[in-house]
C-alpha cells in the first residue's frame, strides 16, 4: 500500500510539468474573471403582510383570495412586459444598450428583478422580498423601491376593486329582484282582481253562503208554494160563495159598517116592506155610506173599484212574484258561487305558482340584502386599509458593497476547476499510458512472479531535460503573472492603485493601511 502511493507520489512529481501551468492558468483565469467581471449591487426591501385588524367574526371582508394567490397575481402583474418596459424606459436602464429589442430588455429585467413570496405561511407572518441587479448602487435602489411601490399599490387597487365589484354587484342584484318582487306582486295583484270572487281564500265563505242559499230556496219554494194554495182556497171560495172573505176580516170599517146595514135590511125586509120608515131609513145610511166608500175610492161591496178578492188575489200575486224574483236572484247566486267553487282549485294552483314565485324572490331578495350589507362593510374595510394588507417592514438603501459577483467563490472555483482538469488529464494519461514500470505491472500482467527487476537508469541529457521541462513549467506561471502585472501597470493602472482596488474589492482596506504603515 505504502509503495503504491509512494509510486503514484512519483508520477504526479513526473507530471508537474504540466499539472502546475494548468491550475496555474485556471487560478489566473478565475482571478482576472474576478477582478474584471463589473460588480452588480442588489438592493433590497422585505414586505410583511399583515393580518386583518378587525377580526372576521365581527365583520369580514368581501376579499377572500389567500396571501399566496394575490401575490402571485401581484407578481404577474409587476413582470407584465409592458410594465418591465415602462420601467427600463423610466430609469434609462438600458440607454447605454440600443441594439436590445424589447424582447431581450425584458428578459433581461426579469432576470435582474428578485420577488421571493412565501409559500407556506399557515401559521407564520408572511415575508416578501424584492430586489433588483443594477451595476449602480443608487438605480438598484430606487427601482427596487419603485418596485415595492408598485406592489403596494396593486395590493390595494386589487383589494379595493373586488370589494368595489362586489358591492357593485350586490347593488344590481338587489335593485333587480326588487323590480322582479314588485312586478310578480302587481300580477299577483291583477290575478286576484280579476279571479276576486274565485281565490282559495273565498272558498269557505262561498260554500257557506252557498248552503245559506240553498236553505234560503227551500224556504222560498215553501213559501211560495204556501201562496200558491192560498190564492187557490181563496178563488174557490169566491167561486162558491161570491165574496173573498166570508168573516169580513178583510174590509175596511166603512165596508164592515155598510155591510152590517145591508144586513139589516136584509133582515128589515122580512118584517117589513120596503115602505117601511125603518127601511127607508136604512136605504139612506147605505146611500151615504156608498157614497162616502166611493167618494174614498173604496167603492161598494156590489160595485167595488177594486174588490177585496181582487185586492187579495193582487197581493198574493204580488208577494208570489216577489218571491219567484228572489228566487231567480238566489238561483243566479248559486250558479254563481258554484262556478266560482268549481274555479277555485284551478286559480288556487295559478295563485300558489304565482306566490311561490314571489316567497322565491322574496327569499332571494333577503340573502341580496344580506350579502349586500356585507359587502358595504367588506368595501369599508378595504377602503379605509383596515383588512388584510401589505406594508413596508424595510425600505430599500443604496447599497455599499455589491452582491456580485462573489470574487472570493471565482477565485476559489478556478482553483478547483484547475485541480480537476489537472486531476483528469493526470488519470487519462495514465489510463492510456500502458507501459510496464512496476513489478507489479509485470506479475498482473503475465501472471509469473518476479524475482528482480533492474531500475531504468536515467542519462545525464535526459535528466537536464526533464529538470528543465519542470523548471520551465513551474516558471512559466510565474513569468505570465509578472508580464500580466506589468502590462496593467503599463497601460491600465498604476500597480498601487489596482491593489487598493483589489483590497477594497475583497473588503481588505484596513489590512493595506496597517501594511503600508508598517
Amino acid at each position: 500500500m505504502i509503495r503504491d502511493i509512494q509510486f503514484y507520489l512519483s508520477l504526479v512529481w513526473r507530471r508537474l510539468y504540466f499539472i502546475v501551468p494548468i491550475i496555474a492558468f485556471c487560478t489566473l483565469g478565475a482571478v482576472y474573471a474576478a477582478f474584471t467581471l463589473p460588480p452588480v449591487y442588489k438592493a433590497q426591501s422585505r414586505l410583511v403582510v399583515e393580518s386583518a385588524q378587525i377580526p372576521g367574526d365581527l365583520a369580514s371582508t368581501t376579499v377572500q383570495a389567500s396571501v399566496v394567490e394575490i401575490l402571485q397575481v401581484i407578481q404577474q402583474r409587476v413582470l407584465a412586459r409592458s410594465n418591465l418596459l415602462d420601467l427600463s424606459s423610466r430609469f434609462a436602464l438600458h440607454d447605454d444598450q440600443p441594439e436590445l429589442t424589447p424582447d431581450e430588455i425584458v428578459w433581461d429585467m426579469q432576470e435582474r428583478i428578485e420577488l421571493e413570496i412565501p409559500y407556506n405561511t399557515l401559521n407564520q407572518a408572511a415575508f416578501v422580498t424584492v430586489s433588483f441587479a443594477s451595476a449602480d448602487a443608487e438605480v438598484s435602489a430606487m427601482v427596487t423601491n419603485e418596485l415595492v411601490a408598485q406592489i403596494l399599490r396593486e395590493n390595494v387597487a386589487m383589494r379595493t376593486g373586488v370589494a368595489a365589484q362586489t358591492l357593485e354587484f350586490f347593488v344590481q342584484e338587489v335593485a333587480r329582484l326588487d323590480g322582479e318582487m314588485a312586478e310578480q306582486g302587481r300580477k299577483i295583484l291583477e290575478f286576484k282582481e280579476a279571479h276576486q270572487d274565485a281565490l282559495p281564500e273565498s272558498l269557505n265563505y262561498s260554500r257557506e253562503r252557498q248552503s245559506s242559499l240553498q236553505e234560503r230556496m227551500l224556504q222560498l219554494d215553501r213559501e211560495l208554494s204556501g201562496l200558491r194554495d192560498r190564492r187557490a182556497r181563496l178563488v174557490e171560495v169566491y167561486e162558491r160563495t161570491g165574496r173573498s172573505d166570508l168573516a169580513g176580516e178583510s174590509l175596511t170599517p166603512e165596508q164592515r159598517r155598510l155591510r152590517q146595514l145591508q144586513d139589516e135590511r136584509a133582515s128589515a125586509l122580512v118584517i117589513y116592506s120596503s115602505d117601511h120608515p125603518r127601511i127607508r131609513s136604512l136605504d139612506g145610511q147605505i146611500a151615504a155610506l156608498e157614497a162616502a166608500n166611493i167618494q174614498l175610492g173604496l167603492g161598494t161591496e156590489t160595485a167595488p173599484n177594486f174588490t177585496p178578492f181582487d185586492l187579495q188575489v193582487s197581493d198574493i200575486d204580488g208577494q208570489i212574484d216577489f218571491i219567484e224574483t228572489q228566487k231567480a236572484d238566489v238561483d243566479a247566486e248559486l250558479e254563481a258561487l258554484a262556478r266560482s267553487i268549481e274555479a277555485t282549485p284551478t286559480n288556487a294552483i295559478a295563485l300558489g305558482t304565482l306566490e311561490r314565485d314571489y316567497d322565491n324572490l322574496r327569499l332571494q331578495y333577503t340573502q341580496a340584502t344580506a350579502s349586500l350589507a356585507e359587502a358595504r362593510t367588506g368595501d369599508q374595510i378595504e377602503t379605509q386599509s383596515r383588512g388584510q394588507r401589505i406594508t413596508v417592514a424595510e425600505n430599500a438603501v443604496v447599497p455599499t458593497i455589491p452582491a456580485e459577483p462573489s470574487r472570493k467563490k471565482i477565485v476559489a472555483m478556478g482553483i478547483a476547476a484547475g485541480f480537476a482538469i489537472a486531476g483528469g488529464l493526470f488519470v487519462l494519461l495514465e489510463i492510456l499510458n500502458s507501459t510496464l514500470r512496476r513489478p507489479a505491472d509485470i506479475s498482473s500482467r503475465f501472471d509469473v512472479p518476479v524475482f528482480g527487476t533492474v531500475p531504468y537508469l536515467w542519462t545525464k541529457r535526459e535528466i537536464a531535460v526533464r529538470r528543465a521541462m519542470i523548471v520551465a513549467g513551474l516558471s512559466l506561471p510565474i513569468v505570465g503573472v509578472v508580464a500580466a502585472l506589468y502590462l496593467v501597470h503599463l497601460y491600465y493602472l498604476p500597480l498601487d492603485l489596482v491593489l487598493e482596488k483589489v483590497a477594497e474589492k475583497l473588503g481588505a482596506t484596513d489590512l493595506l493601511d496597517r501594511l503600508k504603515l508598517g
